[in-house]
């Protein structure tokens, strides 16, 4: 239950750069000076252009980013029942740590030296539409698979009645142990693409939540196999058909 503290960062946090970088973007001001010193330590004032439209891009994936800590952050608080389960204190450190450091990888893709007070020209290529849909149809699954573990814990009204474990069945369910681990590395790479698919930094970041999701819906899939005799033996951990 713990997660919900890094949504409510994320929200606040990233909410405060999509801001910053709006402004930037369309009412002619230019980012705070702190963080145009970031780009510098980063080399990123050394870009002589806007290559491919990575002002309009950037602040595209910023604001999915906030929609997506938006949503979970009201599942958290509204959809999920969470058990008496516990997080380790480095886990929920570097937790933090994550959602601020994920929101500045976005805004350190855009060149700094280039705005000068000019309008943004906002062109939207066929990446972004991609990019966009494959986000929404992700999120819509995560959802309705976090609402089916609720579920599994609540009585026809709506009330808790339990905080153990069951077999879930339903939506991606059917394919994969951890289907919502599965959304979310959609969700992010979903993001790559609107950044144009060249963003190496941020398939850095997809890697990582590869790696991360992949271990954790391992563990969650030895658990069910292990407590549960007729777990479906077609059910794959995180990936379907794959692994």
């Amino acid at each position: 239950r713990w997660f919900t503290h890094f949504y409510v960062v994320s929200v606040l946090w990233n909410g405060f750069l999509l801001i910053c970088l709006f402004q930037a973007e369309f009412l002619g001001g230019s980012l705070p000076s702190w963080i145009q010193h970031v780009h510098h330590a980063f080399g990123r004032d050394s870009q002589s252009g806007d290559m491919g439209n990575e002002h309009f891009s950037a602040l595209l994936v910023l604001l999915l980013l906030w929609l997506h800590s938006c949503r979970r952050l009201a599942e958290c608080l509204w959809t999920s029942v969470f058990s008496n389960g516990v997080i380790h204190i480095v886990q929920y450190c570097f937790g933090l740590g994550y959602y601020i450091a994920v929101g500045s990888t976005v805004l350190c893709q855009v060149p700094t030296n280039v705005r000068n007070g000019k309008e943004l020209s906002v062109q939207i290529c066929w990446y972004h539409i991609v990019g966009v849909m494959i986000y929404i149809w992700a999120s819509l699954h995560q959802h309705r698979c976090l609402v089916i573990l609720a579920n599994l814990r609540k009585s026809k009204s709506g009330k808790v009645v339990s905080l153990s474990h069951s077999v879930p069945f339903g939506d991606w369910f059917e394919r994969v142990s951890c289907p919502h681990y599965f959304a979310e590395l959609l969700i992010y790479i979903s993001m790559a693409i609107t950044l144009g698919f060249h963003n190496m930094t941020w398939w850095s970041v997809v890697l990582y939540v590869l790696f991360n999701q992949a271990l954790a819906a391992v563990l969650c899939h030895e658990f069910y196999q292990k407590n549960f005799s007729s777990y479906p033996k077609h059910r794959k951990a995180f990936i379907p058909f794959v692994f």
